[in-house]
């Protein structure tokens, strides 16, 4: 009973959720200090790398993170959110060299919001999602990857593993 619950994709999807809400929840706050004084964060932060349209891109940085946290959080469009934030995160750490070089002081916290935005990118929104939700009214007989089979393989190399000794 106990190894059956152990190796269902419960727990790695628990997880999931738990990186998406919490990397969403502690990343929306940096876009709505954008939104709140655009300029500022133009002048601060984009004008600096000599990029086109700093006004523009700076909204785009923004909303990037309000709309990615959203996603994130609700797991609806999730690897859309992901790639934004992503992206995003991936200018600033850039901003953050090319300003200050290698100070790990300002690369840590942008390194996990870029590792979770990439580990959610690559691995999905897990069960506990819009996305999921939508998936399986699209296609009611969509399996958990929880077949009996899968539940039963490892118990069985275990045993037989076990009598071999």
């Amino acid at each position: 009973m106990i190894r059956a619950v152990l190796t269902r994709p419960l727990f790695a999807d628990l997880g999931l959720l738990l990186l998406r809400v919490l990397t969403g929840a502690l990343l929306i706050h940096h876009g709505y200090e954008k939104l709140a004084n655009i300029e500022n964060f133009a002048d601060a932060f984009v004008r600096p790398l000599h990029l086109p349209f700093p006004i523009v891109l700076s909204y785009v940085a923004a909303f990037s993170e309000v709309i990615g946290s959203w996603l994130l959080i609700t797991g609806l469009l999730t690897r859309v959110g992901a790639a934004a934030i992503a992206g995003t995160i991936t200018v600033a750490i850039y901003h953050a060299i090319v300003t200050a070089g290698f100070n790990i002081y300002l690369l840590e916290l942008l390194g996990l919001y870029l590792a979770a935005a990439s580990t959610v990118l690559a691995c999905g929104p897990g069960l506990f999602s819009i996305d999921e939700l939508i998936a399986r009214l699209v296609e009611p007989n969509l399996e958990i990857n929880s077949s009996k089979e899968s539940l039963e393989e490892p118990a069985v190399a275990f045993t037989e593993a076990a009598a071999t000794r």
